[in-house]
């Protein structure tokens, strides 16, 4: 990080290009604003996304990682939904038990432990948190129910991975069923406190089909001709960090989804301060971490560097004539 001294008007001037315009209404949106190497800096951090959480400092997909990730302050996390033997759904990354809870101990017959093949009183029986540090110990695999209702508690907003969904036929009505019966379905979740995303196309389409204003994410990296194909259901490409450049950025960009705005670019998973720099450089819009509190300072102290390094012109300062 490099600390420089602003002045008091480097400051006003930065106060009035960032807050006057908007509130007035007197600029177009950055879309179709000028190019300018220092706004657009200032106008691209990418979001950092707990991953399951915030998995550095609590046990992934629990109701203490998402606190913990909330008293960092971080707005988004992400997680991942399956379905119990008995048709409740539960979030829990595998789809299998063994590393994240102790069924092994309390179920030692029933190899080879899968979530599809426990009922939800057997799942709630299982210690979630124990694996990860015994001040955890105790914790609970959650229910979607519950989960949703500690987000919306703590003001944050939600990735939705459907997991496997292949593993539950029908989960899709069933997850949107969920998501209207604990008011995720209102104006002001749909616009803009949810996106729910997979690796299966298929059921990404069929959950599109059933809710269309909900926004979507595709999980993965499809090569530039394709995606004109995926953004007839997916609004998001969601790709594995290690296969994003910024030319395949700039084709997702080039895109429009189903609700007429450009596809947007998720990258995962990415704890490497360094390496969250040089997506956000190549234009990603997110990037999921399981350290969103680290990742989201290193982001914004490079975005800061940007901005101190380009030299402020009067395009950056309101006309208000």
């Amino acid at each position: 990080m490099r600390i420089r001294p602003v002045s008091t008007m480097t400051r006003t001037l930065l106060g009035l290009a960032a807050t006057v315009p908007v509130v007035l209404g007197l600029v177009a949106p950055a879309a179709e604003a000028a190019p300018d190497a220092g706004a657009a800096a200032r106008a691209r951090v990418p979001l950092a996304i707990g991953h399951r959480g915030v998995p550095v400092q609590a046990p992934e997909n629990t109701l203490a990682s998402i606190d913990r990730a909330a008293r960092l302050g971080v707005g988004w996390v992400e997680n991942d939904v399956q379905r119990t033997k008995d048709g409740r759904l539960v979030v829990i990354h595998d789809t299998t038990l063994t590393r994240t809870t102790d069924v092994k101990k309390r179920f030692p017959d029933r190899a080879p432990w899968k979530v599809g093949d426990f009922t939800l009183a057997e799942i709630q029986k299982l210690d979630a948190g124990g694996w990860y540090d015994r001040r955890f110990a105790g914790e609970r695999v959650p229910t979607l129910e519950r989960y949703l209702r500690r987000v919306d508690h703590n003001r944050q907003k939600l990735l939705l991975e459907v997991k496997a969904p292949e593993l539950y036929p029908g989960i899709e009505q069933q997850l949107v069923a969920e998501l209207r019966r604990t008011g995720w379905l209102d104006r002001r979740h749909v616009g803009g406190r949810l996106v729910v995303q997979s690796f299966n196309a298929a059921s990404l389409r069929t959950f599109h089909g059933l809710r269309p204003d909900v926004k979507t994410g595709f999980l993965g990296a499809p090569k530039p001709a394709e995606l004109r194909e995926y953004a007839k259901f997916a609004d998001q490409i969601n790709p594995d960090h290690t296969k994003v450049g910024a030319a395949w950025v700039r084709s997702v960009h080039g895109v429009k989804g189903p609700h007429g705005r450009r596809l947007e670019v998720s990258a995962w998973t990415v704890d490497d301060p360094d390496r969250a720099v040089a997506l956000a450089r190549m234009g990603v819009d997110a990037i999921i971490t399981n350290a969103p509190h680290v990742i989201a300072e290193a982001l914004a102290e490079d975005a800061e560097d940007t901005m101190q390094d380009t030299p402020l012109t009067l395009a950056d300062v309101p006309d208000f004539g």
